[in-house]
Formats: structure tokens, C-alpha cells, sequence
């Protein structure tokens, strides 16, 4: 992933490539001097005073002879003079500035110009909260949100892409990938989607996500968006391309696949055992939210058979004096489900959740009592809630909470059949489903084999050395992994 250069020249000429990498050019007497450096990552105030300004008024009085000289006049401490290519990337990519007497000189002065703006400060992960890892989340400044990318990725192969998007509001939008990995057609379908995008205003990366997929008819999300940086760098290293416009605090991330919303960051960060069945958890419990009420209904109205026989007694005295078919009943839960959530998002925190619990138990409560719905109901109804925030995207939690209703209705008027109706017209629209023109549901259709290490769970890293071959990155190759050394016993020594 990483570029060897032979000289300043093929450093500065990769660096170009991204739109945040600056060039200042400053006459000090008759002598010009080159300043080069990553706009989002040093302190522009402090490089206009301590470095610029400096130069500037110490050359009305005395001469540039060489390099040592400018390194004499800047009151900074950390400067340093070198020629080593390997020293001045990494300097570069950590907010040092290059400073070149002449245009060919392989010789320059690095100088410390580092902001640490944006860490761990106003910008923790709300949304995605994770117990075990980072929590670094972006913030809504497009030149911070860079920045935070650079301090992880330390690589000049980082290229970031400004285009303006928005008739009106002119917004700045980035693309941002890694040279050398991302396959140049997804680059070239993203930019090409995003300039010609004719929309006034441009509020949120939300908005691109929606103006730039496949297919706008569809409740399934076709591009991750994220607020997690770990995450974000995790798709960019796999081969994914992601996109950002300034004053959104989520960046969107793709081609993306079905199984990429069931992913969690932690999932990485525990050992793969533990990874993978908190993945089959999740999705589990995806399955559980989606069906269980429409599975309550089917049975109830139409499949008394299926039930046991310790099961129907309790089954029938729950249901005894509610006057309603088992169609109206779930419905009027789960509409109340929904009006608590959406009233616990929008009221503020402290009163949303209590709202949340005391609402949900003193009308779950009320309702029993006033049979209005069954307890065995009130409990699959609260489970399937439950169950549906265990995506760790939130946007497709919120189609697993709109699929549910058509799926209910569909086993109101065909029972069980109206399930597997609603299941295959599932699985064929996830089927013709695409992002960036990539298949929605790999591995599983098209079959991919070897990509099943990390979808419905997490392999050993031992394995996942390679990047998906879906994204068909120009290096598959992610490290090559050691074998593991057989550990001495220190009694058999003895």
C-alpha cells in the first residue's frame, strides 16, 4: 500500500493528486522559497506567524546563502535539515512542512506546523458506540474530518478529491480513497455521479448517499454511512472509496453489501470467536424482528396446528377476552412501538428515555389490562423492538422496522404462504440490488467462497490478509501473516 520514492520530486508530484496538499511560493529578498504541506493537517495561524512572517521580515536585512540559514531565523523548535526521501514523508504525513530552497534541491527543512485540532475533544462516536476500541467520530468541518483520516493513514497514497456540489449552497465534497488500492472504475462512477448531481442545496452527506445510488426505489441502504473514523479507514484500506461534504459529521463509504450493516467496529477489537458470534447475534436478531409478529399472526389466524399442546392453553386464556383478530392486535402495538421510539428520538435525552420506559410499561400494561392486546404479544412485540437496534447501522435498523409491516399483512391474508410470498419477493429485489454497480448480496449470490470469512463471521486475521475481491483492488494483498512459532515450554529446558 505503501510507495517507495526515489526523490522529493515523485513525492511531491503523488501528493499533488490530493486537493488538501498546498504549495506557498514566498520571494525572501531575490531568492524564492518553496513552502509544501497538507492543508488539514498543520496550524495555519501559527505557520503565517512563526513561519512565514519570520522569513519574510528577517530577509529585508540579511541574505539567503543556503538552507541553514532559514533554519537559523524560525523560532520553532522542532526543525530539522535532511535529504532522506523515507524522513520526509513520514514528517509531511504527520503536519511538517517542506520547506525547498531550490526547485531540484533534494536537501529541505522540515518543520513542525502540527494542529491537533479534533481529537477526543467535541467529537465522540454518538450512534456507534463501541465498549472495546477507539471512540473518534467526525465532526461537521470537511478540513478536521481529512485530517482526523491523515493522522491514522499516514500515507501519502491517501488521495482526497474536492468537487463542489449544490447550485446554490456551493458545498465542498470530498472523495477520498487510497492510489494503489481502490479499483479506478469505482473512482471514476463516484465522481462521475456526484458532478452530475443538480440539486440547490447540499445539507448532509445523507443527501449525496440518496442522490448517488443504484436504485432509488428501495428501503435498503446501498452505501454505508458512518460517524466512526476506525471504520471509515477499515473501508478505505479494504478497497472501498468514500465520500464526504463539509458540515456532515458522517462520511459514506462503498460499494457496500448487506452484510457490511451488520458489522460492527467492536467486532475487530475482540477475539474472532467472540466477533463472530456477536455477528450471528446480530443477525439473529434481524431475522427475529422482521418475522416474529407476522409469524404470530400466520399462526394464530390460520395455523392453530403448529402450536403444542402446553403452549395453546396459556395461548388461548391470553387471548380470550381481546375483541380484535390477531392482525389488529399487532398492528395497534406495533404502531404504539413506533410512536414511542420516534417520540424518545425527538424530545430530548433525559426525558426521551424516560419517557421510553415509563410510556412503554404503563401502556403495555394498560393495554393488557384493558384487553386490548395479549401479554404473550406484548412480550414478541417488545422483543422484536428489542432486537431490531442491534444493527449497528442506523439506517438500516430503520428498514428492518418498515419491513416489518408489509410482511405482517401479507400472513393477515395468506398466513404462512403470505410469509414465503413476501420472503421471495424479498430475496429477488436483494438480488437485483447494486452499489456502484457491484452485487448487493456477495457471497451469496454472486457465490464467493473465500469472501464468507468475513461476512457471517469474523475470521481469524490470520486469514483475512486478503482484501473482498468484489472490490477488485489493484493490490488484494493486505499483509502476509507469520506463521505462528511453537512456544517453548521452559520445564523442557530445564
Amino acid at each position: 500500500m505503501t510507495s517507495e520514492f526515489k526523490n522529493l520530486g515523485e513525492l511531491l508530484q503523488l501528493s499533488r493528486q490530493s486537493s488538501d496538499f498546498k504549495t506557498t511560493v514566498i520571494l525572501l529578498g531575490k531568492q524564492e522559497v518553496s513552502i509544501f504541506y497538507y492543508s488539514t493537517l498543520i496550524d495555519a495561524k501559527w505557520m503565517q506567524q512563526h513561519l512565514i512572517l519570520v522569513l519574510q521580515n528577517r530577509s529585508l536585512d540579511s541574505e539567503i546563502k543556503d538552507i541553514e540559514d532559514i533554519k537559523a531565523w524560525i523560532p520553532i523548535n522542532d526543525v530539522e535539515i535532511t535529504d532522506e526521501i523515507t524522513t520526509i514523508q513520514s514528517k509531511l504525513l504527520k503536519g511538517y512542512a517542506i520547506v525547498q530552497l531550490h526547485e531540484n534541491d533534494q536537501k529541505c527543512l522540515l518543520v513542525n506546523l502540527a494542529d491537533n485540532h479534533g481529537l477526543r475533544e467535541n467529537n465522540d462516536t454518538e450512534n456507534e458506540f463501541s465498549v472495546v476500541g477507539p471512540k473518534i467520530g467526525f465532526v461537521e468541518d470537511l478540513d478536521t474530518n481529512i485530517g482526523l483520516l491523515r493522522k491514522l493513514l499516514n500515507i501519502p497514497n491517501l488521495i482526497i478529491k474536492e468537487i463542489i456540489v449544490g447550485t446554490n449552497s456551493k458545498t465542498k465534497v470530498a472523495i477520498i480513497y487510497i492510489n494503489g488500492v481502490t479499483n479506478e472504475q469505482n473512482i471514476q462512477t463516484l465522481e462521475k455521479r456526484l458532478t452530475e448531481i443538480d440539486y440547490d442545496v447540499v445539507f448532509d452527506s445523507s443527501l449525496l448517499d440518496q442522490m448517488i445510488s443504484d436504485n432509488s426505489f428501495t428501503p435498503f441502504p446501498l452505501f454505508v454511512s458512518t460517524e466512526r473514523r476506525d471504520r471509515v479507514v477499515y473501508s478505505l484500506t479494504s478497497g472501498q472509496v468514500a465520500v464526504v461534504s463539509d458540515g456532515s459529521p458522517y462520511i459514506v463509504t462503498g460499494p457496500a453489501t448487506l452484510y457490511d450493516f451488520f458489522i460492527s467496529a467492536e467486532d475487530y477489537y475482540l477475539p474472532w470467536i467472540l466477533g463472530s458470534f456477536f455477528r450471528l447475534i446480530r443477525i439473529f436478531g434481524v431475522i427475529f424482528s422482521m418475522f416474529a409478529s407476522a409469524l404470530y399472526v400466520a399462526i394464530t389466524t390460520y395455523h392453530y396446528e403448529v402450536i403444542p399442546k402446553d403452549l395453546l392453553s396459556p395461548l388461548i386464556f391470553s387471548r380470550q377476552y381481546v375483541p380484535f383478530p390477531p392482525f389488529f392486535e399487532v398492528l395497534f402495538l406495533e404502531i404504539t412501538i413506533e410512536f414511542l421510539r420516534e417520540a424518545g428520538a425527538r424530545l430530548p435525552t433525559k426525558i426521551g428515555q424516560t419517557l421510553g420506559i415509563v410510556g412503554g410499561i404503563v401502556i403495555g400494561e394498560a393495554a393488557v389490562q384493558a384487553a386490548l392486546t395479549s401479554n404473550i404479544l406484548l412480550i414478541l412485540v417488545a422483543l422484536s423492538a428489542l432486537a431490531s437496534f442491534t444493527t449497528p447501522i442506523y439506517k438500516m435498523s430503520n428498514t428492518i422496522r418498515f419491513l416489518r409491516f408489509p410482511i405482517i399483512i401479507l400472513s393477515a391474508l395468506w398466513g404462512g404462504i403470505g410469509i414465503f410470498i413476501g420472503v421471495g419477493f424479498l430475496f429477488v429485489h436483494l438480488i437485483r440490488l447494486r452499489s456502484l454497480g457491484s452485487p448487493y448480496v456477495v457471497p451469496i449470490f454472486p457465490l464467493r467462497i473465500m469472501e464468507f470469512s468475513d461476512s457471517f463471521i469474523r475470521s481469524s486475521f490470520q486469514i483475512l490478509n486478503k482484501r473482498p475481491q468484489r472490490l477488485r483492488p489493484k493490490s488484494s494483498v493486505k499483509y502476509l501473516p507469520k506463521k505462528a512459532v511453537k512456544q517453548k515450554n521452559n520445564l523442557d529446558e530445564e
